[in-house]
């Protein structure tokens, strides 16, 4: 009997301990699943068109995870820089969000709410007036490359004599003056006629002391062109040669105001 009893408890003994063992493979698996869960089709990078009172704007939208249960972002509107967005909300199917003001005129946030359908979304803006626009977006195309690009022939967008190849989104104030083109007082933006793949582009500029300005690439992405110097102190992600607001240069290269720099933009 003391055999049979030793074995029986030997036998429970092993019983209890797959048990266990199987438990703790459940748990594993169950954790394995819970992490494998599919993220909201909101997170990844957007280009977004603002129709503004029939003027389309183009800006972009960035939306992350933060931790297991938040969703964070930056947007930037169609001026100004990329902005942190503390979160995106999500309710009934739609997101929500709100930034405040930054060079916008007004008394208010900025409150967004839309949906995402497939690689698309759809939504409204009220603006800082308390107006209220639509909006699209799309998936932001990868920046990168299966193979590297095959550059074509040089083309000049700067005649030096006019700005004929360029249109402006406002009343113009651009002129040439002896080969150089100036903006003598803040105004609208100029804008190539010509759309651009990848490309690579050479600019050459001065500024007058705390001058602020910059080059928007494909409309959205704004490098700064700033005196970063003797102007105003900003954040490094605002200085000069920086997208502003979202990279920040990786090596200071400005020069005095009033001296020539030139940057050679790959993007």
């Amino acid at each position: 009997m003391r055999n049979q009893t030793t074995i029986k408890k030997n036998s429970n003994s092993r019983f209890i301990r797959i048990q266990l063992i199987a438990g703790l493979l459940l748990l594993i698996i169950s954790g394995a699943k819970a992490q494998q869960a599919k993220d909201p089709a909101v997170i990844g990078r957007w280009d977004i068109t603002i129709d503004k009172g029939g003027k389309s704007l183009p800006s972009w939208l960035e939306v992350q995870k933060s931790g297991t249960h938040t969703l964070i972002g930056r947007f930037t509107y169609a001026f100004g820089s990329a902005r942190p967005i503390s979160e995106v909300k999500p309710h009934d199917g739609k997101y929500s969000f709100s930034i405040p003001l930054q060079w916008e005129e007004g008394n208010r946030n900025m409150d967004f709410e839309f949906e995402v359908k497939g690689d698309e979304l759809t939504g409204t803006m009220v603006y800082s007036d308390g107006v209220t626009y639509h909006f699209t977006g799309v998936r932001a195309p990868s920046m990168t490359r299966a193979k590297a690009p095959v550059w074509g022939k040089p083309v000049k967008l700067f005649n030096g004599k006019d700005t004929k190849g360029w249109h402006t989104d406002g009343n113009n104030q651009w002129v040439v003056e002896s080969g150089i083109l100036r903006s003598k007082h803040s105004g609208a933006n100029l804008i190539t006629d010509q759309k651009f793949s990848d490309f690579k582009l050479h600019i050459e500029f001065r500024y007058q002391k705390g001058s602020n300005s910059g080059v928007y690439l494909r409309g959205r992405y704004e490098v700064q062109v700033i005196d970063t110097k003797t102007g105003e102190p900003e954040p490094i992600n605002n200085q000069f040669s920086a997208i502003y607001g979202f990279l920040p240069p990786n090596k200071m290269m400005a020069k005095n105001a009033g001296n020539g720099n030139h940057m050679i933009l790959h993007w």
